[in-house]
């Protein structure tokens, strides 16, 4: 800005080379079209597209775009956590607001899921096999989710938990495998000697042992096949016997412990750190897709 040599600042820098032309140093009428904008820079329309980092204005929510669908945007945070979105403005990149938009479809190299495979092109479902995978418990076959999950539905294979493998037996009486239906089991703790490894030797001496499929992982429990890394710690506590493992890990590092639901938000802790198979224990990970071909050879 030009000054003279009283300190006073030149009109012209100020207001713009039509205050020169029209004599009006302040814009003219001030009920003209557009006046509440004059001035104002405009908002950017940016696509959004995978993993651009954005935050949302006024709710200090920050995180990775992770698909855009029906007008709304996800979000999801260092943590895991996921948030849905309407598309439009109230966004910030790097402090500066901007109006989020559908991305306009490019081609892009294929897609891999979770488990590392390529994604197949978006089709609808395939209708759920007989053949099936069963887990322990609730906790498995979420995780089993997380990370297979496109796989499954792709392959048309559901995954159903037992709430323990002693139920093994009677779902395999109630619903007699067969070559149509074949039943791929994990079990935690399969190790020589277990209940676990006497039950499935049980199951594969027996009239189903050709159409049952039963591998497992050495750990405790399924919140061990995730990785200590993974959740910023250096290694699984060890528990000493006699106490519960999941209520003896909680403690040890400092997470809810008291009841049920303090476990629960534990295991979804540890559940939304989990991205990819490269956050799973390799024991956890060649079972699954072991499990995988045989139900759907």
């Amino acid at each position: 800005m030009h000054h003279d040599r009283h300190g006073h600042s030149d009109p012209a820098d100020r207001y713009g080379d039509d205050v020169l032309a029209t004599g009006d140093r302040y814009g003219g009428d001030v009920l003209a079209a557009g006046w509440r904008d004059a001035g104002k820079r405009p908002i950017p329309r940016v696509p959004a597209e995978a993993d651009l980092v954005i935050e949302v204005a006024g709710d200090g929510f920050c995180g990775a775009v992770t698909r855009v669908q029906s007008g709304t945007v996800e979000l999801e945070d260092r943590r895991g956590a996921r948030r849905l979105f309407p598309l439009g403005k109230g966004f910030l990149i790097d402090g500066a607001p901007v109006e989020l938009v559908v991305p306009t479809a490019a081609p892009t190299a294929p897609r891999r899921t979770a488990s590392g495979s390529f994604a197949a092109p978006e089709t609808r479902a395939r209708v759920a096999r007989a053949s099936r995978i069963l887990v322990e418990g609730r906790h498995d076959a979420e995780l089993v989710e997380k990370v297979w999950g496109d796989d499954l539905r792709a392959e048309g294979v559901v995954v159903e938990y037992l709430q323990g493998v002693d139920l093994l037996e009677s779902v395999l009486r109630d619903e007699p495998p067969g070559p149509g239906r074949r039943y791929g089991v994990l079990v935690d703790h399969l190790v020589p000697g277990s209940k676990e490894s006497r039950i499935a030797e049980a199951v594969a001496r027996g009239p189903h042992g050709a159409h049952v499929r039963i591998v497992g992982h050495p750990h405790i429990d399924v919140w061990q096949c995730v990785k200590a890394e993974t959740l910023g710690i250096r290694a699984w506590p060890d528990v000493p016997r006699g106490i519960e493992w999941k209520v003896g890990v909680s403690r040890a590092l400092g997470w809810p412990a008291a009841d049920q639901a303090g476990l629960a938000r534990t295991w979804q802790r540890i559940l939304a750190s989990v991205r990819t198979y490269r956050d799973l224990d390799p024991a956890l990970l060649g079972r699954v897709e072991e499990l995988i071909d045989f139900v759907t050879e």
